[in-house]
């Protein structure tokens, strides 16, 4: 993130604001009491180390000594220390609002502290602080930051806010403008892929004639590039900044539905201050996010569902668990990239994982629902009006359900769909898009098996998939999504393409020391690439291939847990075999093969004596690729969790040395298909223009 201010406090308690990790300043930290534990915070540098400074001199260490322990220049630490100072003299002041004095809160402002974090240290509310800064005029200056070092007249687009003025350096925009809310920082789940649809959401803005404000701090983005934009603001995603733009401003509106999770989750709070949402409406967002209204909606419309509850104590939960039967699937609301979710097989995995997602309580119930294993899942993503569906697109996962959708493998056009199962998905789409009363961008997850087809969740927002769907359909998404906004929306019926594109995600499991290289429904990814296809196992293997991928030797580790694995995946080792692959296989992958008749080399157990041991293999480079498949189910459908350690070895060890590894059997098995069908020489070069 980058943040913008007129005192170094200022900007530095705003870039704390702006990682979206959940604190309003430095002085916010949950430390232990005992020294020792929040010391060694200080002395490693992490995340936490410059919480860890502050909280040093909450206690009254020295500027001296937090130098000696860090090494940091004492000007900055003298900086965070005038912050924690602050901050114990407004502790004083607990309760009493009146005795806040202007002159007080215009310091407490500079020094960069929110109207939240104020109000939570004086046991007022953060509108409290706002109508009380408002009553004094203590509002912000909009100040555009000079390029040009002066020498000519900046007219550059970088605005930011600063309680350092007494003037603004550019005039409203008044009704013209259109508050635009961007992704804010890269990170897992939320990258690249909402910044597209943000980018094109401001460009689209100028065919209805209206001006766009982009507000976003990630210095990185195309978003935040100077000349995207007609305004932009390099400021912080909260209620109270976007507010500020606004009373300034005088938008048209805002947008919240193209920058991921974060502008989603201050809908409702913008929307009571009485800034109008472009699209859909706020109530109807929180229809959508809020897990036991949405799962009450699909009730009520006669959408099935897996079955759920919501839960405000652990032990109601755990009986839920056992009647429906494991394994289950706990998720909290308002989150992005399935955080803290998680798949549970037994009742000690749900007590600990619950107890992880959230406070449970009355605040904080938790949703609990049926996991469903060796189903498929099915995207739909879609543009609406007035509940009328416009536009969509329905993709498919590579990988069964249980892997996070920003982590899966997506192919479009679906390839292995049954044609009632894609008529229900439709179906569905546009029943849910009239009973949200859906304007704009929203993304359905499914879960089918056997021609059953049932809702996961909705977002009423773009979906990481829309600059995937929006390059293999022709068809940009962004630009319909605000065709919708004005009422100027036509109904585009897509027909499926001659060829294929697969997304495929990029991981950084090497750079996590100890990280356990497997998918699950909490994300792991940290990029993606994408590639076209005239089959999906042309486009499949050319986006393995982009992500780095090198086979250069033809010999494979197969580690097949569970019987089911070993029979499913028998053909694929048969076709290596025919390919002349070498396939090296732990003992008892190595004996179902033999009495299948396929050869293969037998290696030890990492605890065995003897040699080579499995990572004696990967560690020597021996092996181009690693299949490591995890026994998952018997053919009753019980989960049987594995030894931890043997396959996790072997999954680390693949990483370490930067071997590709495929941990699902879907993926696994196209692989093998794909790489039987292709040479690296067979696989076309084409433009994305020979492709439409």
């Amino acid at each position: 993130v980058m943040a913008i201010g007129r005192s170094f406090e200022e900007a530095l308690q705003k870039a704390v604001r702006m990682l979206d990790i959940g604190v309003q300043g430095v002085i916010e930290n949950n430390f232990p009491k005992d020294k020792e534990a929040f010391l060694k915070y200080i002395t490693i540098p992490t995340p936490k180390r410059l919480f860890a400074i502050s909280e040093a001199f909450k206690r009254d260490m020295s500027v001296e000594e937090v130098y000696k322990l860090t090494g940091i220049d004492p000007w900055f630490l003298h900086r965070v220390k005038h912050i924690v100072d602050t901050e114990k003299k407004l502790n004083v002041k607990r309760g009493t609002l009146n005795v806040l004095k202007k002159e007080e809160l215009l310091e407490l402002k500079q020094l960069g502290f929110s109207d939240k974090n104020i109000g939570k240290i004086i046991g007022k509310s953060e509108m409290e602080i706002r109508d009380l800064r408002k009553k004094y005029k203590v509002t912000p200056s909009v100040f555009q930051i000079d390029t040009l070092a002066g020498e000519f007249p900046a007219k550059t687009n970088y605005l930011y806010t600063t309680y350092h003025g007494f003037h603004h350096d550019v005039t409203p925009l008044e009704k013209k403008g259109v508050m635009v809310l961007g992704s804010g920082p890269y990170r897992i789940g939320s990258s690249v892929e909402f910044d597209w649809t943000c980018v094109n959401t401001a460009l689209a803005l100028k065919k209805h004639k209206k001006k766009s404000i982009i507000i976003n701090c990630n210095p990185e983005t195309v978003s935040t590039d100077y000349d995207i934009s007609d305004r932009l603001y390099f400021e912080e995603l909260t209620f109270e900044r976007i507010a500020d733009v606004y009373d300034f401003e005088q938008s048209y509106g805002a947008v919240v539905s193209v920058g991921g999770q974060t502008p989603n989750n201050v809908a409702q709070k913008i929307a009571r201050y009485g800034i109008p949402l472009l699209g859909t409406k706020a109530a109807d967002i929180d229809r959508a996010e809020d897990r036991s209204k949405f799962s009450e909606l699909l009730d009520t419309i006669g959408v099935s569902q897996p079955p759920w509850n919501a839960f405000t104590t652990i032990e109601k939960a755990i009986d839920f668990a056992s009647n429906v039967g494991y394994p289950v699937l706990i998720r909290p609301s308002y989150v992005l990239s399935g955080s803290a979710m998680n798949v549970c097989f037994h009742e000690e995995e749900l007590r600990r994982f619950i107890q992880k997602a959230t406070d449970i309580g009355r605040e904080h119930p938790v949703i609990v629902s049926k996991f469903i294993p060796e189903a498929k899942e099915i995207e739909f993503d879609g543009v609406a009006e007035k509940g009328e569906v416009q536009v969509y697109a329905i993709s498919e996962h590579i990988e069964n359900a249980g892997v996070h959708s920003g982590d899966a493998s997506v192919v479009y056009p679906p390839q292995k769909m049954y044609l009632q199962t894609e008529r229900r998905v439709k179906e569905i789409g546009y029943v849910i898009a009239k009973a949200l009363h859906i304007t704009g961008p929203f993304n359905i997850q499914f879960v089918a098996k056997e021609n059953s087809v049932q809702v996961i969740e909705v977002n009423l927002r773009a979906s990481r998939t829309f600059p995937f769907i929006s390059k293999v359909t022709g068809i940009n998404f962004a630009e319909k999504i605000v065709d919708a906004f004005f009422g100027k929306g036509t109904k585009v019926t897509l027909e499926y393409p001659r060829y294929a594109l697969v997304k495929v995600a990029q991981f950084s499991f090497a750079r996590l020391e100890g990280a356990d290289p497997i998918l699950r429904v909490e994300m792991a990814s940290t990029g993606e690439v994408a590639c076209f296809g005239e089959i999906e196992e042309e486009a499949y293997l050319k986006a393995l291939y982009s992500t780095g991928m090198k086979l250069d030797k033809k010999s494979v580790l197969l580690s097949l847990g569970g019987m089911l694995n070993k029979e499913r995946f028998i053909d694929s080792a048969r076709t290596l075999i025919e390919m002349g692959y070498t396939l090296y296989a732990t003992k008892k992958t190595s004996e179902f093969l033999i009495a299948h008749g396929v050869e293969n080399i037998s290696v030890h157990k990492v605890d065995e004596k003897k040699t080579p041991t499995v990572l004696d293999l990967i560690n020597s480079k021996q092996v181009a690729v690693v299949i490591n498949l995890r026994e998952a189910y018997d053919e009753k459908g019980i989960h049987h969790p594995e030894a931890v350690t043997a396959g996790y070895l072997i999954r680390r060890a693949a990483v370490d040395k930067n071997i590709p590894l495929f941990t699902d059997l879907n993926g696994a098995r196209l692989f093998v298909k794909a790489l039987s069908m292709y040479s690296l020489d067979d696989l076309q070069i084409k433009s994305w223009k020979e492709y439409k």
